[in-house]
């Protein structure tokens, strides 16, 4: 059974800059397309980014395009969400996410992606 374990969330302020970090275990990815997926209070979880097995192509929600960039390290096992230009509505606790399919694939909503962590805070003040 695979886990996801993210770290990198925090405290920060508008227009601040945090990196998350996801690690895999129990299985390798690097024929899985990964994603960031986020769960504000009160609210549904939702896309965020995703980044196709091979890292060649990338998917972000609009409302974080230009200010968050996914990437991979397969050798790694690890992937991770540059977050610049915060602001409060990001708001939400950030969950790293896999998609099962093998091949290269890009999943573009929360339904495309069968497994997640557990989560990291990410809370910015105004």
């Amino acid at each position: 059974q695979v886990q996801l374990v993210e770290s990198g969330g925090g405290l920060v302020q508008a227009g601040d800059t945090l990196m998350l970090s996801c690690a895999a275990s129990a299985r390798t990815l690097h024929s899985n397309a990964m994603g960031w997926l986020r769960q504000a209070p009160g609210k549904e979880r939702e896309f965020v980014a995703a980044i196709t097995s091979t890292g060649r192509s990338t998917q972000y929600a609009d409302s974080v395009v230009g200010r968050f960039t996914i990437s991979r390290d397969n050798a790694r096992n690890s992937v991770y969400l540059q977050m610049n230009n915060l602001n409060p509505e990001d708001t939400a606790v950030y969950y790293c996410a896999l998609d099962l399919r093998v091949g290269v694939f890009l999943p573009t909503t929360v339904a495309q992606f069968d497994h997640w962590g557990k989560g990291t805070q990410v809370t910015v003040s105004s």
